[in-house]
């Protein structure tokens, strides 16, 4: 990892599941880490398992959801590290839901974390990133279903589908800085992702209701297949190498690729009507 060797990566999210993974990868290509996560003690105790490895790391507690804490979690990692090469704008909250089910305290919710959560990373971020020089990059958690949608997953599926519009529009914008942006589209894992999120929701938003029957008709649409599950740290194997290349996407594992060409001929005939009109 020749690009990545001797720089600063910061994670958020990474207490736990995707975020834990990638911040052990980025501490295996030599890289300092910043592991931020909501869950302070669980941030620490990824952090301390990179320190034994005899690399830098520091962690603080980070809640996303709030501006404050976002700005005081960019101050902390500018002070103990000095700088970000590689930002992983990976928090995301799950609420499953048919639509019409779905309240506005669970919009808002999702919303305020998955969409103005990445803007406000990124706004708090990015100065500190445009103050190195050579390899950076920010990258993006958005997930499996932008590229094959599924049922009862409406606000998430949402939320994800900004991030990645949000993430399209930063590389354009960035580019001419030499600072990548990738997008990453997980598939199934086998993480906390559900619980983390549970406990995560602010209370006065109420309780975060999961209907099994909403999972089960998630499964029932789109039935898992060979490789559609995976562990976190399996999910990134490609990551480092991606990024080092510059690769805009990474997809981690699936077999949704058929839903995906089904898709995207959907919209190639849409094109061809157009030109043909």
């Amino acid at each position: 990892m020749t690009e990545l060797t001797g720089r600063i990566a910061v994670v958020t999210g990474a207490g736990s599941g995707l975020g834990a993974a990638m911040a052990r990868a980025f501490a295996g290509a030599g890289m300092k880490v910043g592991v931020l996560d909501i869950d302070a003690e669980a941030a620490a105790a990824t952090a301390s398992s990179i320190a034994e490895l005899g690399i830098e790391a520091t962690s603080t507690r980070v809640d996303i959801g709030d501006s404050a804490s976002v700005a005081a979690a960019a101050e902390h990692v500018r002070t103990a590290l000095g700088g970000c090469d590689v930002l992983c704008s990976n928090v995301g909250v799950q609420q499953f839901g048919a639509i019409d089910r779905l309240t506005e305290q669970d919009w808002s919710w999702v919303i305020n974390v998955n969409v103005l959560g990445t803007v406000r990373t990124v706004r708090e971020f990015l100065p500190i990133m445009r103050a190195g020089s050579g390899f950076r990059r920010v990258v993006f958690t958005a997930s499996s279903s932008v590229l094959a949608p599924s049922v009862r997953l409406g606000a998430y599926q949402t939320s994800k589908f900004a991030v990645m519009g949000f993430a399209e529009s930063l590389r354009e914008e960035l580019a001419p800085e030499g600072i990548g942006v990738t997008i990453l589209f997980p598939g199934g894992m086998m993480t906390r992702h559900l619980e983390s999120s549970v406990l995560a929701r602010p209370s006065e938003l109420g309780e975060s209701v999961l209907d099994q029957s909403d999972v089960e008709a998630m499964m029932a649409h789109q039935p898992m297949g060979d490789g559609d599950l995976a562990t976190a740290d399996d999910a990134i194997r490609n990551l480092l190498t991606d990024l080092e290349a510059g690769e805009p996407y990474v997809i981690t594992h699936g077999s949704f690729r058929p839903i995906y060409e089904r898709r995207r001929a959907a919209m190639d005939a849409a094109f061809d009507r157009m030109e043909a009109s």
